[in-house]
């Protein structure tokens, strides 16, 4: 099997990727840090549910929206269970399911912390492109991660925790 080496251009749109997505990932957290507290992971954890029919969502749906391993969560929602911003209760139908569900506390968090986070978001990234930039931003970002969705793409659903779907409903 031979090696596709990256080209010079593609080589460098690389390495661009790679610091504009750190060095942004960086500058929210710290901006979410120092207005909530929070890293940019249970900031889109508490934003997810918001956003989820009556604020609750089963953990393994919850996972594969934010595209991060059932551990991983499990540790961050425990520590928002903590500080009062989401609460866990059990599944009705799958006694080894659990749902996430937003309390007043977190949401009120998240409502302090979005305009923040939102103007932070449009700074570093909108205000620096022309509308057909984010255009093309979007198209891009989805088939890359279309590409990596798609069955037989590597990891394999068997590797990736988060898109392993139970077949049992919870509510």
């Amino acid at each position: 099997m031979t090696t596709r080496w990256l080209t010079p251009e593609e080589q460098r749109a690389w390495r661009a990727y790679i610091a504009s997505s750190l060095l942004l990932e960086d500058a929210i957290d710290r901006q979410l840090q120092q207005d909530a507290g929070m890293p940019h992971l249970y900031y889109s954890i508490l934003s997810v549910l918001s956003e989820s029919p009556e604020q609750r969502l089963r953990m393994t749906d919850l996972a594969e929206r934010l595209k991060i391993t059932r551990s991983r969560l499990t540790y961050a929602v425990s520590r928002l269970e903590k500080d009062g911003m989401l609460r866990r209760e059990a599944c009705r139908y799958d006694k080894r399911g659990s749902i996430a569900a937003l309390t007043d506390a977190g949401f009120a968090v998240l409502e302090r912390a979005a305009p923040g986070h939102v103007e932070t978001v449009r700074s570093f990234v909108f205000d620096r492109l022309s509308e057909e930039q984010v255009a093309q931003l979007e198209e891009i970002s989805a088939a890359i991660a279309q590409g990596l969705q798609e069955d037989g793409a590597r990891p394999t659903s068997d590797d990736v925790p988060w898109r392993r779907r139970s077949s049992t409903a919870c509510s």
